[in-house]
């Protein structure tokens, strides 16, 4: 069935398939009900939707629900926290799709714990699921998460469910980002993007365009990178900055990149080209708060930092991919043409990519100037190139 938002129709891998359980896990405040109310909204003209809350109540629902325009939709909502009530309304109304807010809420008599702890959950997220299995109804169960960022819970929950999406981005951005960790139906590499705004959560067509919102021209630190997620390329500004530290031990940080494959890239770049980072705090973002696993972005990450401690600006219209190898080499990467057609879509005119892979698979996309890269070296030949196309353009302009 289709839920009626795109976005999140394409990371369940073509909507939601009934008689599965999905398991929808976000920090607080992230969006998680508001989505969910929203799923209501499109989805309820279809299907009959039993929406089970054990956190707030009917008029706190119903205002969200105000809110949000929802209307003229087959929504029963039963606000209750014991399982053995909420599995017999279930009985009695038969819907399409269940909706429970949230798993740790629900307990069950067969067990004497208290709620949120793992015999309950276990105990409730196995009957709703059977219920799922045995009657051809989808439910969906809202997880909390830790502060280590884990779904909180036994691990075995993740187990038992069919999908789980996690709900990403920082409350104080406005975009949201759901990602599938498993997904027995489709891909867990896709990925929707969203953007709360007062009307709730609006679906992002062009993530690139978003991300590059703002971005700045000629500044040194900042680089372009296209990332594969699932079939999807986006566009992301990856940003360094090198400083001379004040600290016996340099300070590194980086947000939205693992901090082991930062340490890796910083170690290749000293030692194959000399470049003291060891004398240096290393501070690196991926903006927009997106969180980048794809090895693809090393060779941008790598430029970024170059680019930083030489204080030289990366061409503003040149994007960046490839696998840095510590030898020093440029591996290629896959999806190479379709990393450039979405650079050319955005306005880039300008591709570094590796020069591996090149014989075998051109890259031959018009309107898109492609730099082969085949080592570390040849990005301090690209910054060289730009300092001195800057230089001219400085004394054209003078």
């Amino acid at each position: 069935m289709l839920t009626g938002i795109g976005e999140l129709d394409r990371v369940l891998g073509g909507g939601l398939v009934l008689g599965s359980a999905v398991l929808l896990a976000g920090e607080p405040g992230i969006g998680k009900s508001t989505m969910l109310m929203q799923l209501c909204g499109r989805a309820g003209r279809e299907y009959k939707i039993l929406y089970i809350s054990g956190e707030e109540s009917r008029g706190q629902l119903k205002l969200r629900a105000k809110r949000l325009g929802v209307e003229n939709a087959d929504i029963l909502v039963l606000t209750e926290t014991e399982v053995e009530a909420a599995i017999a309304e279930y009985d009695r109304i038969s819907p399409d799709v269940v909706i429970v807010d949230s798993i740790q809420t629900m307990v069950s008599d067969e067990s004497a714990s208290s709620a949120g702890s793992t015999t309950q959950v276990r105990e409730c997220a196995s009957r709703f699921i059977r219920c799922a299995k045995a009657d051809g109804a989808a439910v969906i169960m809202v997880g909390h998460v830790n502060k280590e960022g884990g779904i909180a819970g036994p691990k075995v929950l993740e187990h038992m469910v069919d999908a789980v999406l996690s709900f990403e981005g920082e409350r104080s951005q406005s975009y949201r980002i759901v990602r599938a960790v498993k997904n027995r139906y489709g891909s867990t590499n896709e990925i929707g993007v969203f953007e709360m705004t007062d009307a709730g959560l609006t679906e992002v067509d062009n993530p690139s365009e978003m991300l590059l919102t703002g971005r700045p021209i000629g500044v040194s630190g900042s680089c372009a990178v296209c990332t594969m997620e699932g079939t999807r390329p986006i566009i992301v500004e990856i940003q360094a900055l090198v400083t001379p530290t004040s600290y016996p031990s340099p300070k590194r940080v980086a947000d939205g990149i693992d901090f082991n494959r930062m340490c890796l890239l910083l170690a290749v770049l000293e030692k194959r080209l000399g470049l003291r980072f060891s004398a240096n705090d290393v501070y690196l973002n991926v903006v927009g708060g997106l969180r980048i696993d794809e090895p693809a972005a090393d060779a941008a990450i790598a430029l970024a930092l170059c680019s930083s401690i030489k204080d030289i600006p990366v061409p503003h219209d040149m994007i960046v991919a490839g696998e840095v190898g510590l030898s020093g080499e440029v591996r290629a990467v896959s999806f190479a043409k379709e990393r450039a057609k979405e650079a050319v879509r955005i306005g880039f005119t300008r591709a570094a990519l590796p020069k591996r892979g090149m014989a075998r698979y051109p890259i031959d996309v018009k309107g898109c100037d492609v730099f082969p890269v085949s080592g570390v070296y040849d990005f301090l030949v690209l910054l060289s190139k730009s300092a001195k196309q800057g230089k001219n353009e400085n004394e054209q302009t003078i």
